[in-house]
């Protein structure tokens, strides 16, 4: 056989496997790529979390969650959330909806949502059907119509701004009664 020949076979066969070896790398890439901007879901979510002092901050239950990581969003369905302050319950929250953005530094609760503040006096049911919370702050918001019943007062809101840390709230066009 002719070394010409041989040449010609080797380049070949150097050219068909850097050709296979090149783009099956390529495609182990796209499917790594692709991988990152996956959509995570679970069911039947039980959540505990701590301080980093060890005292309980949040318990909650969800019936599906859907994570998106790589833009740090989260849909949840059915959620029933408590929140912890002195290893004591001092805020509820139930919604049908729940959308997270910014890797949970905003949450927007949508229907049916109900929230619970623990007073020394009782408590205070806030009832709408939009409320955002932010959960470093303990802030939450809406500008939505919202229904308040505590053991001093019942009354309409069209809006609501509170801080659960300081417990002040503010309401917006108040229509009700007060002092029971």
């Amino acid at each position: 056989m002719d070394t010409k020949v041989l040449y010609v076979a080797a380049v070949v066969i150097a050219a068909v496997s850097g050709g296979y070896y090149y783009y099956s790398g390529k495609q182990q890439k796209l499917e790594a790529d692709a991988a990152q901007s996956m959509t995570y879901s679970a069911e039947n979510i039980h959540l505990t979390q701590t301080h980093e002092d060890g005292q309980l901050h949040v318990k909650a239950t969800v019936d599906r969650l859907a994570q998106d990581m790589q833009q740090k969003t989260a849909s949840l369905t059915n959620l029933d959330a408590s929140l912890y302050q002195d290893g004591v319950v001092n805020a509820t929250f139930k919604a049908n909806k729940a959308q997270s953005f910014d890797d949970n530094n905003k949450v927007v609760l949508s229907e049916q949502v109900s929230a619970t503040k623990l007073l020394t006096q009782g408590q205070m049911q806030l009832d709408t059907t939009e409320l955002t919370f932010y959960p470093k702050t303990r802030d939450i918001e809406t500008d939505k119509m919202v229904i308040v019943q505590s053991p001093q007062a019942e009354f309409v809101s069209q809006g609501l701004k509170a801080n659960l840390n300081e417990g002040q709230y503010e309401f917006f066009n108040i229509r009700g009664t007060y002092e029971r």
